[in-house]
C-alpha cells in the first residue's frame, strides 16, 4: 500500500511540471522557427485564421522534440525536489532504492515515449504536408497593395503606378503616372498622366479603382512594316478617367497537395520502406542498363571473332578495289583468293598470308584492319568512347542524387525511432541528475536541460551532415545522438545509485578528473620559464 502511495506522489508530482515545461518548449520552438519564415510571411497580408492554421501545423511537427526535454526538466525537477527536502533519503533508509523510485516516472515516460513515435509516425507527416503547401502559397502570394508617394509599385501585372503625394485620408492622390505595358511584347506602349485622383477599393474587396482628373493619354503604337517604317503616337486630354484592377491576383490560391506527398518528411514509416526499396530498384536499373550499353560499345573479341571481322573487312574492301588474280583458286575460311585484300602492317607493307592463321605476331589489333582504314576505326572508336563517358557521367549524376535521396529517407525513418527514445535516455540522465545535485525549482533543471538538450541538437545536426556526405550510414547517424548520450545517462545513474554528492567524485570519474589535473602544467612550472624568456 505504500508502494502504491509512493507511486502516486511520484505520477502526481512529474506529471504538472511535466505539462508546463512541454508547452513551454513547444511555444519557444514554434517562435524559433517561425522567425525563419517571418520574412516570406510578412507583408503578404495573411489573414488571422491563416496564421493560426501555420501555427497549428507547426506546433505539431515540434511535439518530438519538445517531449524530451519536458521530460529532462520535469525528472530533473521532481527528483531534484525530493532530495533537497530529504524525502529522497527518506526512501533510501526504508529500503527502497533509486532504481523504485524512478520506476513509475519510467511507465509515464515509456507512454510519451509511444506517443511520441506515434505523432511522429502519423500526425507529423499531415502537418508538414499542411504547412509546405500553405508557405508555397503564401509565398507565391504577391505582397499587399501599398501605395507609396514618389515609386514606382508594380504589384499590379503589366503596370506600373507612381504617386506623388497622398492626402491624410489615403483617398485622394495628386500627381499620378500610370505606365501600362501589357502589350509591349507586341510594340504598343501607353502612359496616363493626371494631377489628381482618387483611389478606393470596392466593399467587396474585388477590385482597386483610380479616378483620375484633369490628365493625359500617351500612347505609342507598333512600328508601321516598310522601308519607312513610323511609330504613331497618339495623346488624348481627359477630364475624367478610371481604371479598375483586379485584386483577383493578390489573393492567396491553394495548391495541390499531391504535389508534395513524395518528400521524405512527409511520409510514414511504410511509406519510407516503399519509397528506400523504390530508389534501391532504381538505382540498380541504372545500373544495369550503363552495364549493358558499356557491352554494346566495347566487348572483348575472342581469336576467331577478330579473323571472322578482318575476312569480313577483306571482302567489303576487294569489292571496293578489285584484284586481277585468279578467280579459281581460294583462300583461308575458303574464301576465293580473288575476294581477299592482303593485310598491311604497321609501316604499310603488305602481311604474307601466312600471318593470317598466326596473328599472336601482330602487336596490336589494329594491324588486322587495312592501314587505310586505321583513321576510321581510330575516330569511330573514339565517338564510341566519348559517348560511354558521357553517358557514365550522366548515369553517376543520376545515381548520386538517388543515393542522396536514399540518405534522406533512411535518416527520416530512423529519426522517427531515435527521437522517441531520446525521452527514456533523457530520464535517465535527469532524474539521476536532480538526486546528485539535489536542486529543484526552475532554474537549475532548466540549465541542466538546456546544455545537454543543446548538445543533442547539435549531434543530431552533426550526424545528418556526415550521413549526407556518405562518411557514415544514415541508419546510424540518425541513432548516433542516442548512442553518444547513453553513457552520460548510464554514468549519472550509476553515481546516483551509489549515493555520490557530486558528478566528479566517483570511481569511474575520479581517476580521470586526477589525470587531467596531472596534464594540466603547475603555477610553480610556468613562471620559471617566462622569466628567462
Amino acid at each position: 500500500m505504500n508502494l502504491k502511495k509512493l507511486d502516486r506522489l511520484l505520477v502526481t508530482s512529474f506529471i504538472p511540471p511535466f505539462v508546463a515545461t512541454f508547452f513551454i518548449a513547444l511555444f519557444v520552438l514554434v517562435m524559433q522557427t517561425l522567425w525563419l519564415y517571418i520574412d516570406e510571411i510578412a507583408g503578404k497580408g495573411v489573414g488571422f485564421f491563416i496564421m493560426v492554421e501555420l501555427l497549428g501545423y507547426m506546433s505539431v511537427s515540434m511535439i518530438p522534440l519538445a517531449l524530451p526535454i519536458a521530460v529532462l526538466i520535469s525528472s530533473v525537477m521532481v527528483m531534484g525536489n525530493l532530495a533537497e527536502n530529504y524525502e529522497l533519503s527518506s526512501f533510501k533508509s526504508a529500503g527502497i532504492s533509486l532504481e523504485r523510485v524512478m520506476r513509475p516516472m519510467l511507465g509515464v515516460v515509456f507512454v510519451i515515449t509511444i506517443f511520441s513515435f506515434f505523432c511522429s509516425n502519423n500526425f507529423i507527416p499531415v502537418s508538414n504536408l499542411k504547412f509546405r503547401s500553405r508557405l508555397y502559397d503564401i509565398r507565391k502570394q504577391k505582397p499587399t497593395l501599398n501605395m507609396g508617394e514618389g515609386i514606382f509599385n508594380d504589384d499590379f501585372k503589366g503596370y506600373a503606378i507612381r504617386i506623388g503625394k497622398k492626402s491624410p485620408d489615403n483617398r485622394t492622390i495628386y500627381d499620378v503616372l500610370i505606365v501600362d505595358y501589357s502589350e509591349s511584347s507586341s510594340g504598343r506602349l501607353a502612359e496616363i498622366a493626371a494631377d489628381s485622383g482618387e483611389m478606393f477599393i470596392t466593399e467587396d474587396e474585388r477590385f482597386f479603382i483610380m479616378q483620375l482628373y484633369e490628365g493625359n493619354q500617351y500612347q505609342e503604337g507598333a512600328a508601321t512594316s516598310g522601308s519607312d517604317a513610323k511609330t504613331p503616337f497618339v495623346r488624348t486630354r481627359f477630364r475624367e478617367w478610371r481604371k479598375v484592377f483586379d485584386l483577383k491576383e493578390f489573393e492567396l490560391s491553394r495548391t495541390d497537395e499531391d504535389l508534395f506527398k513524395s518528400h521524405q518528411t512527409m511520409l510514414t514509416v511504410s511509406q519510407l520502406k516503399t519509397a528506400i526499396d523504390s530508389i534501391d530498384i532504381s538505382v540498380a536499373s541504372r545500373i544495369d542498363n550503363m552495364e549493358t550499353n558499356f557491352r554494346k560499345e566495347f566487348h572483348p573479341l575472342r581469336e576467331e571473332d577478330r579473323l571472322n571481322r578482318m575476312v569480313e573487312d577483306s571482302i567489303k574492301t576487294d569489292k571496293e578495289e578489285p584484284t586481277t588474280s585468279s578467280s579459281g583458286s581460294t583462300g583461308a575460311k575458303g574464301i576465293p583468293s580473288s575476294q581477299q585484300q592482303p593485310l598491311g602492317n604497321r609501316k604499310g607493307n603488305p602481311l604474307p598470308q601466312s600471318n593470317l592463321e598466326n596473328l599472336d605476331t601482330l602487336q596490336g589489333l589494329i594491324e588486322t584492319f587495312p592501314v587505310f582504314k586505321w583513321n576510321q576505326i581510330y575516330n569511330k572508336a573514339k565517338g564510341s568512347a566519348g559517348q560511354v563517358s558521357a553517358q557514365a557521367e550522366s548515369a553517376i549524376r543520376s545515381i548520386l542524387r538517388k543515393q542522396e535521396s536514399r540518405v534522406d529517407h533512411v535518416f527520416e525513418m530512423h529519426s522517427k525511432f531515435s527521437m522517441a527514445v531520446a525521452c527514456i535516455l533523457f530520464l535517465f540522465i535527469g532524474a539521476p541528475m536532480g538526486a546528485i545535485v539535489r536542486k529543484g525549482g526552475f532554474g537549475y533543471p532548466l540549465l541542466i536541460a538546456i546544455i545537454f538538450f543543446m548538445m543533442y541538437m547539435i549531434l543530431t545536426i552533426f550526424s545528418k551532415n556526415i550521413a549526407e556526405r556518405f562518411v557514415i550510414d544514415p541508419a546510424v547517424a540518425a541513432w548516433l545522438p542516442c548512442i553518444i548520450m547513453f553513457p552520460f545517462g548510464f554514468l549519472l545513474t550509476y553515481q546516483a545509485m551509489n549515493d555520490y554528492k557530486n558528478v566528479i567524485s566517483s570511481r569511474i570519474t575520479k581517476p580521470i578528473m586526477n589525470l587531467i589535473y596531472r596534464l594540466i602544467p603547475k603555477k610553480e612550472e610556468v613562471e620559471p620559464n617566462n622569466v628567462t624568456s
